[in-house]
């Protein structure tokens, strides 16, 4: 199991090209509500996101309302945002959506990626495997990202890699090493992945990839299982 959690180091969002700070706020904010870290009715506080993002306010407070408006927190007046509770239910379609949309990308990527593509995510496989035994959170999460990347860059599809992306901003990604078994999965589902797409089997490629992604939703709905509260306070 890799342990640790992930530090958010200040400035880090004005390095993510033009992207506004605030919805670098907002990520930081959504994956902290999805890992249970911000539990559900806990009241957020402008100035201490601000304090750990290294931030002023005025982002923090941009980031709030839009996550508002997503359902992710409510405003209360005169107490502030609070966060809004995460269910079983909402991961489990927020993974079902995800696992179609990649499941379908990896199928079209393998009647188009050829054997010197696979042979270079197998090698960046092994790469994440040797960081998943070492506890490299970072390694593993760099070179996770990478292999989907290329399946999810193959083809031509720039709707559904735009939908995807609209997706995995749910996703807690940046706490990838902190999950029990999200390592693991990524070390050892990825195998299915690469025989598909180097056989050309769309069908395989398709079912192996939405059985991934939905293993990974499994694992962060027992992870918040762990971490929620038995109620929520008023």
């Amino acid at each position: 199991m890799i342990v640790g959690e992930p530090v958010w180091i200040p400035g880090q969002a004005a390095l993510h090209g033009n992207q506004q700070l605030s919805h670098k706020v907002a990520s930081y904010v959504r994956e902290n509500i999805m890992v249970g870290r911000f539990e559900a009715g806990q009241f957020l506080r402008t100035e201490t996101i601000a304090e750990q993002m290294g931030v002023s306010h005025t982002p923090v407070r941009e980031a709030l309302m839009l996550l508002q408006s997503e359902g992710t927190v409510r405003w209360e007046p005169r107490r502030g945002f609070r966060v809004a509770a995460v269910t079983d239910q909402d991961v489990h379609d927020l993974f079902q959506v995800q696992a179609y949309i990649a499941g379908e990308l990896a199928a079209r990527a393998a009647g188009v990626l050829d054997d010197a593509a696979v042979l270079g995510m197998r090698r960046l496989q092994g790469m994440l495997e040797h960081a998943a035994e070492s506890g490299d959170v970072a390694a593993v999460d760099g070179c996770n990202h990478e292999i989907h990347r290329r399946i999810n860059k193959a083809s031509p599809s720039s709707r559904l890699g735009i939908l995807l992306n609209q997706t995995v901003q749910y996703v807690p990604l940046g706490f990838f090493g902190t999950i029990e078994g999200w390592a693991d999965a990524s070390a050892h589902d990825h195998s299915a992945i690469f025989d598909a797409i180097e056989a050309g089997d769309t069908e395989a490629a398709r079912a192996a990839m939405s059985a991934h992604i939905v293993h990974i939703g499994e694992l962060l709905q027992a992870h918040l299982r762990t971490r929620r509260p038995a109620t929520v306070p008023d």
